[in-house]
């Protein structure tokens, strides 16, 4: 897997489009951050602050460039589609309408490279009427149904523990991309506008329970699916000392192999038992033996059991590890860990090739490299346009 010269220049802040052009940027694209001048990436004054950078952006742009440029000003502007020229990706996050403000919209930006691919990610797309509205990822979560079916035993909805909506916007922008640039590369069909909306890519993933409202007219509801605690054999029980597991025994043989664990034959006809009994007996059953207990014997029997993991017990797992999920790049004298690319190839990816940049650290370069020279380069910084 590789995109090595594949330039994208990337106006995206926070953490969707930042994680979609790592991605990329970890497959050898060269990412340019456009960055506002003073404030940069949003994500850069996000708490805690390590060296000066927040936390948040230093896991999301690693591999990339940096420039900040006043696209409000007609000089910005003119450095900006002088870039674009060259481009071969344009992504912004913006509202819509703001990129058409500044002079880099789509339409503008293919007059000066006609087989330019522009990716537009927002809240709720380019269209319709909610298209001028803001949000964050709870906001879609609760507006793409995710939130009603994320619900606790006492029927209360809870907040999921990952920004899923936003980062599944950032998965779709970067596949969506990337088709886009095949199709380009590969048909002679020239530039493209992708929109992209974080409330659709989040409703395209309840495909797999999509059916019961789609093609039965029922609505589905949190621990009265399958798939949401409805069944025994499908939840989350409490052990011994106040930790969790979970059970998925979905396929028969796999209840089957946990009645014979718990030696519990007569439960192997309720996998789909629908009483409370059944349930009880298993809560029961659990808090016979501790968190580490149920862990060994998740991992000694094929009866699909699961320790609930916190994130740091994740990041120490030798299965982790021995995956080559975690890295570390130096940044400004200190080592900061980092979440590898999430797939193996037999083609090396190289994806700690270097670290996040700091604000602006590679104006001059870019610029040069552009064709400007230092005198005019110069005459940018006095103007304050970079």
């Amino acid at each position: 897997m590789d995109l090595n010269g594949l330039r994208i220049l990337d106006m995206t802040r926070l953490l969707p489009g930042p994680y979609a052009t790592m991605l990329m940027a970890d497959l050898g694209a060269e990412v340019i951050k456009i960055e506002e001048p003073d404030k940069g990436d949003h994500a850069r004054s996000m708490e805690p602050l390590i060296k000066g950078e927040g936390a948040p952006f230093l896991m999301l742009n690693r591999n990339k460039r940096s420039i900040e440029i006043d696209l409000k000003k007609e000089s910005g502007n003119e450095i900006f589609l002088k870039l674009a020229r060259d481009a071969d990706v344009i992504f912004e996050q913006f509202r819509p309408g703001v990129v058409k403000k500044l002079g880099v919209d789509y339409k503008t930006v293919k007059k000066v490279n006609p087989d330019i691919i522009y990716c537009s990610l927002s809240g709720y797309g380019q269209t319709g009427p909610l298209k001028d509205k803001g949000g964050h990822d709870l906001n879609y979560a609760s507006e793409g149904g995710l939130i009603d079916l994320t619900r606790s035993m006492n029927r209360e909805p809870a907040i999921p523990g990952f920004p899923i909506s936003v980062m599944t916007a950032g998965l779709f922008s970067a596949f969506s991309i990337i088709s886009a640039v095949l199709d380009r590369e590969m048909n002679d069909s020239g530039g493209e506008f992708i929109d992209i909306s974080i409330l659709d890519c989040l409703i395209s993933l309840s495909a797999g329970i999509a059916w019961k409202s789609l093609l039965k007219g029922k609505t589905p509801r949190a621990r009265e699916t399958v798939l949401t605690g409805a069944y025994p054999f499908y939840d989350i029980y409490e052990t011994k000392d106040g930790r969790y597991v979970s059970l998925a025994a979905y396929e028969k043989k796999y209840w089957e192999n946990f009645c014979d664990l718990i030696d519990k034959e007569e439960l192997k006809d309720e996998q789909f038992s629908e009483r409370e009994e059944v349930k009880k007996i298993l809560r029961e059953e659990f808090k016979n033996k501790k968190f580490e207990e149920w862990k060994i014997l998740a991992e000694e029997n094929d009866v699909m059991l699961s320790p609930v993991n916190n994130l740091t017990e994740v990041f120490k797992s030798f299965h982790v590890r021995e995956r080559e999920m975690l890295g570390s790049l130096a940044f400004d004298g200190e080592y900061i860990g980092q979440i590898g690319f999430p797939a193996e190839s037999d083609k090396e990816i190289d994806e700690f090739k270097s670290p996040p940049p700091k604000k602006g650290e590679n104006a001059y370069e870019i610029l040069i490299e552009a064709g400007y020279t230092e005198e005019e380069i110069e005459e940018f910084r006095r103007e304050k346009v970079i």
